[in-house]
């Protein structure tokens, strides 16, 4: 009997679509560059969809932003998250330069969407990342990008010049105690008196940390609705903008694709404008602060009245780390160490050690020889000191002179006061830690002998 073997029929197989994307920029804000945007998008979604071997995966457009950096382009950046995400297998793009004017970032993000499988097909250039010579075309045509967004840089630039050369300001700047009225500035009433306010502080021989304490308390916000740091009554008390007159190119732009400001040190001219708007602050007023400004920078920390300060204040130095040695008095025990700024920052510590203040003072007066501590005559004598290794401290002295003195530290027994003894003798008393629930340290910080802190007896 013949045998028959059924044969069942087979559907046939098809290709996965890829899923394909566009992307656009325009970095102009104009009505003909949102028309540009829009062409863009338009065109490059009807193309994808007329394709039958591609599936619409979206597209991305960035408006009004620079092809120099990827950090403020939102879209950019959520496309490359969506083909991380694997959503995306082809990118379309009208050019190099819409994709990136910076030669860097545009060869590092093609090689990262490459190594993910993604292909960026550029139209104007006829150029695939997946081809093989793709990546010596891109970085070719990506450097003339480049140098084409440095060379419009630069004409803007000298139209900016050009203008301030006329006297005419860069934009309407935002400054606190004015707003602009077409081209004009015009004084807002509660801002100023702000200002002014700031001067009087600064006239009044306060410092700037008491007038941010001041304005903190109040409430009193800056131009960014921000709190008034130091930096802020800073840029106040120098801006010669309060007097009526304009200082232009205070700062600029030193490299096109980094977009980094410099203030201007003298590296470009300046332009000086008088009389250009109505003053919050006289002249003379403003002339006297900036001298007082620089006086007090003279005297450095001293200046500062806030500031607890002892002669010893910014003439002890580190050796291994170069930072100030610092004031630090403990609050129960009646003893004063000073120690390297290391230990008070955020940083690693140098691992100098600490001087008890007594020891210093000790010290001091064995090379000064007197008979004990004069502070004005080390004052007079000492220009600073240098704290080298564990042992052993170098006295600069202003007459030019230097002297090396080897010292041990005492710090346990300059530590154990007699109100230390008593406090421990206490807490003895009390069962210690088993008493407590404390180790000594923290029971003494937390109030000694306050029976708030006590363990309930069982």
């Amino acid at each position: 009997m013949a045998k028959i073997s059924r044969v069942e029929p087979k559907a046939p197989s098809l290709e996965k679509r890829k899923r394909a994307a566009a992307y656009a920029r325009v970095s102009v804000e104009s009505e003909k560059m949102n028309h540009s945007l829009s062409a863009q998008v338009s065109y490059y979604s009807s193309l994808i969809q007329k394709n039958p071997e591609w599936e619409y995966a979206g597209g991305y457009a960035d408006d009004f932003v620079s092809g120099t950096g990827t950090a403020k382009r939102d879209e950019f950046n959520r496309m490359t998250t969506d083909c991380e995400a694997g959503k995306i297998d082809i990118v379309l793009v009208k050019s190099i330069s819409r994709f990136a004017r910076n030669t860097v970032d545009l060869l590092e993000t093609v090689r990262h969407l490459k190594d993910i499988g993604v292909e960026v097909r550029f139209e104007r250039e006829h150029i695939s990342s997946f081809s093989g010579d793709g990546e010596l075309m891109l970085t070719i045509l990506a450097s003339f990008a480049q140098e084409e967004s440095r060379s419009i840089s630069d004409n803007v630039k000298w139209g900016i010049r050009k203008r301030m050369a006329e006297g005419i300001p860069n934009g309407h700047f935002r400054i606190l105690g004015y707003r602009w009225e077409d081209d004009e500035l015009v004084i807002v009433p509660e801002e100023a008196a702000v200002v002014r306010r700031i001067f009087q502080n600064f006239l009044d021989g306060k410092s700037r940390l008491e007038t941010e304490r001041e304005l903190e308390a109040e409430g009193v916000r800056s131009i960014n609705d921000c709190i008034m740091r130091d930096s802020n009554i800073k840029m106040i008390l120098t801006n010669i903008t309060y007097t009526g007159n304009l200082l232009l190119q205070k700062e600029f732009i030193a490299d096109p694709i980094t977009k980094q400001k410099k203030k201007n040190h003298g590296e470009l001219p300046q332009y000086y404008v008088e009389d250009t708007h109505p003053a919050i602050i006289d002249k003379a007023t403003f002339n006297y602060v900036q001298e007082e400004m620089a006086r007090r920078r003279e005297l450095g920390c001293f200046a500062n009245k806030a500031l607890n300060l002892s002669c010893f204040s910014s003439k002890i130095k580190c050796g291994n780390c170069g930072r100030s040695f610092v004031r630090s008095a403990r609050k129960r025990g009646g003893y004063v160490i000073w120690t390297c700024g290391s230990k008070k920052g955020r940083t690693e510590s140098c691992g100098a050690r600490d001087i008890p203040e007594k020891l210093l003072k000790s010290v001091c007066a064995d090379v000064l020889g007197t008979d004990g501590f004069d502070e004005s005559i080390f004052a007079e004598r000492i220009e600073r000191i240098i704290i080298i290794g564990k042992d052993t401290m170098e006295f600069h002295f202003y007459s030019g002179e230097t002297e090396k003195l080897k010292w041990k530290s005492d710090a346990k027994k300059a530590m154990w006061t007699q109100e230390r003894k008593a406090l421990w003798s206490e807490y003895n008393y009390l069962g210690g830690r088993n008493g407590t629930g404390m180790g000594f340290n923290e029971w003494k910080e937390r109030g000694g002998n306050c029976a708030a802190y006590l363990l309930p007896v069982p």
